[in-house]
């Protein structure tokens, strides 16, 4: 018994109900909307490829005789009317492939019993098409070849500013008139986006350091003295009563250029003795009175920012500070150097030993020392410092930072499960944490 072919000429009519016919008129509309998505590709991609050419780039072109490189130099140095020209040719251009696509469809079409299905095919799947056909495709290769593709636009974008030259120019002076009232302070970038610009601009090997360099311009300004200073436990420091003999002796053994002085205690800082002063008296007497070579201390509150305290370093043309804290304690000393590293890295004269604040177990466990800086923490292991803006408080260190997350000094082996690592207490007295294993739980 044969199957009814009733089923396939039901569907087969269902089919055909959605056609109506396709004649000239149709074909013609169908040629001109394919020629105006590729004109709105092209006009979409010199929008990438013009604002993303380089400096050196531009030098090359603007040093080039070829005619084409002359125009696109000429596109470049009018900024704003090159964007409101493509900009306008583009939503001319869209708008107009919008209508013809709408014609083509109730041409061809014939959607009066099935409304939605219309509704999909004249406004998704020509969105989906100007998408893909007129901005993403273009824009990609535009990325990639931005020269080239500016000097097949130059011409075209020369001769459409002038066509669009009435409309263009009412645009630009209108986004002017709102310029000139918008507050600037209100336009600033952030520093994490600058730190964006920068990872999307040097994304080559070679610009590694350069990169560095410019991270650490970027956040210099947000940097507090404390984060950086060295603490009052690792400073080296003379008690005025200290005999001349003894003092040579402690100098030998630190071997630094410059040492604070303080009377009874530390917080009790009275100058810092420069060793310079001291190498004419070096054959003088154990009573020798080294005190009167002190020379006056700058003293600088924990919240100083960096930034404004070099510029304090060069007017007052010192190279030391003591740091302080809000009850006039002494809380460290920073230097010249300290602050320079933040920009530059680690600086290391013939005469500097490396102090190792950590080691390295495998690629993802460290030991720390309690005391290293959480920004050194961060540099040596390259987790991001702004993670720890939630839970760090007012610690500046690894130990500050377990007793900010335990409130209280923890015992040997415990456990702290941080953002991103897990750290072990290693070494630990009654009053400080020492070491601590630190492992990352992501390479």
């Amino acid at each position: 018994m044969e199957d009814s072919p009733e089923p396939y000429s039901y569907i087969a009519s269902v089919i055909l109900s959605f056609f109506n016919t396709f004649n000239a008129e149709a074909a013609f509309a169908l040629l001109g909307m394919f020629a105006l998505l590729t004109l709105s590709a092209f006009v979409s991609g010199s929008e990438i490829a013009f604002f993303s050419l380089k400096q050196s780039q531009i030098k090359d072109l603007q040093e080039d005789a070829n005619p084409n490189s002359a125009k696109i130099v000429n596109l470049i140095e009018r900024p704003k009317r090159l964007l409101a020209t493509i900009l306008i040719t583009n939503n001319v251009v869209n708008i107009a492939v919008i209508v013809l696509s709408t014609f083509i469809t109730n041409i061809v079409f014939n959607f009066d019993l099935y409304p939605i299905l219309g509704f999909i095919i004249q406004v998704i799947v020509v969105t989906f098409l100007i998408l893909l056909f007129a901005e993403v495709l273009p824009k990609v290769y535009a990325t990639q070849n931005a020269v080239k593709f500016a000097y097949s636009m130059a011409g075209a974008l020369i001769s459409l500013r002038k066509v669009f030259y009435p409309v263009s120019s009412l645009l630009v002076r209108t986004t002017d008139f709102i310029d000139k009232r918008i507050d600037k302070k209100k336009m600033g970038i952030s520093a994490d986006e600058i730190s964006h610009a920068i990872d999307l601009t040097h994304d080559e090997p070679s610009s590694a350091d350069d990169k560095k360099l410019l991270y650490g311009i970027v956040q210099f300004s947000n940097i507090y003295a404390r984060e950086i200073m060295k603490s009052r436990m690792d400073i080296v420091a003379v008690d005025e009563k200290t005999p001349f003999e003894e003092l040579i002796q402690i100098i030998v053994e630190a071997g630094y250029s410059r040492i604070p002085v303080y009377k009874d205690n530390f917080d009790n800082v009275t100058g810092i003795l420069y060793i310079k002063d001291l190498l004419p008296h070096l054959d003088s007497s154990n009573d020798f009175k080294w005190v009167n070579l002190i020379r006056n201390c700058f003293f600088v509150p924990e919240s100083k920012k960096i930034n404004d305290l070099l510029k304090e370093f060069q007017e007052k043309k010192i190279h030391m500070a003591v740091v302080v804290d809000e009850y006039g304690g002494t809380s460290g000393i920073i230097t010249l150097e300290d602050i320079l590293e933040e920009i530059v890295g680690e600086i290391n004269d013939e005469f500097d030993i490396e102090e190792t604040i950590y080691s390295r177990l495998d690629n993802n466990t460290y030991i720390f020392e309690g005391r290293t800086l959480l920004k050194d923490f961060c540099k040596i292991t390259g987790i991001d410092y702004a993670i720890f803006n939630e839970i760090k408080g007012e610690a500046d260190t690894m130990a500050g930072l377990i007793l900010e997350i335990k409130q209280e000094i923890p015992f040997k082996g415990e456990k702290i499960d941080c953002k991103g690592f897990d750290m072990v207490v290693e070494a630990v007295d009654n009053r400080r944490i020492k070491r601590i294993r630190v492992k990352l739980k992501k390479p």
